[in-house]
């Protein structure tokens, strides 16, 4: 027998006797039975199991003590398998079932923090995004002493960070695609929104040759006052970023702006 052998068989009958003792405790109409062995397993961290019990006990024990208790630990044993819209939903529930309890607080940060991070990456949709951030303000409306005040403003830097890159990203993708019209709304929009945001000198650039773009495919009609407005975009930007890396690219495009214009202006002649 190798030395290892012994510690497999224990690891074997401690399986065993896990799954027998859930078996039992499904089965049992003695509800303190199963409310115990659900604790057990909660505690042994064994959230699959103590879930499954848990959730056989919530609509047994209503009104009763240990309603609160089963009810926050079946969010977390959501929160913990990672079943982050499942245990949003929970939390949330506890917190509006049990406003008065100690426990409403936490159920309802933890409610905020489950759809923080059940939000997907930048490039993805941001619904749950910005639900999360909804939620969060409600959060500070109704705790602004809370303790988990910190915890929740770095969640809603780092949220509004993902939405800024994505808003940043779809003018991009508008400027990239040849859909330049709507890549010059974009950037106005990303700027209007985020006015702080690192990203803002790129933005105005890059809306500076958007419409350098859209003038030079525009009919006749359009194409004077569009390269126009694409001269004044670039006033603003030397204004706003003098020592902008992008000035002598930005320059270009205004000397042929102007060279432009000048020779609509003699066709007119």
């Amino acid at each position: 027998m190798s030395k290892g052998t012994p510690y497999i068989i224990l690891f074997l009958l401690l399986v065993i006797y896990s799954c027998s003792k859930f078996n039992r405790a499904q089965k049992s109409n003695d509800i303190e039975y199963k409310y115990k062995t659900a604790a057990e397993f909660y505690e042994k961290k064994d959230y699959y199991r103590a879930g499954v019990l848990f959730e056989e006990l919530i609509p047994l024990i209503r009104g009763t003590e240990q309603a609160e208790k089963t009810q926050l630990s079946y969010a977390y044993c959501q929160y913990y398998q990672g079943q982050l819209t499942m245990s949003s939903y929970y939390f949330k529930k506890f917190s509006e079932t049990f406003p008065r309890s100690e426990f409403a607080e936490e159920a309802f940060f933890m409610h905020c923090k489950s759809l923080y991070l059940d939000s997907p990456g930048s490039t993805l949709d941001q619904t749950n995004t910005f639900e999360a951030l909804s939620s969060l303000q409600s959060f500070f409306n109704k705790y602004p002493k809370s303790k988990y005040l910190e915890e929740c403003n770095n969640m809603v830097d780092q949220g509004r960070r993902k939405l800024e890159t994505k808003a940043f990203d779809n003018a991009r993708l508008f400027h990239k695609i040849g859909d330049f019209k709507a890549a010059v709304v974009c950037y106005n929009n990303f700027k209007r929104d985020y006015p702080d945001s690192n990203l803002n000198e790129e933005a105005s650039f890059y809306k500076i040759q958007a419409q350098y773009s859209l003038s030079k495919i525009s009919v006749e009609t359009k194409k004077k006052e569009r390269f126009q407005e694409t001269m004044s975009f670039y006033e603003y930007f030397i204004d706003t970023y003098p020592k902008s890396k992008f000035l002598r690219q930005a320059e270009m495009i205004y000397s042929n702006c102007q060279e432009q214009v000048n020779l609509l202006n003699k066709s007119k002649l």
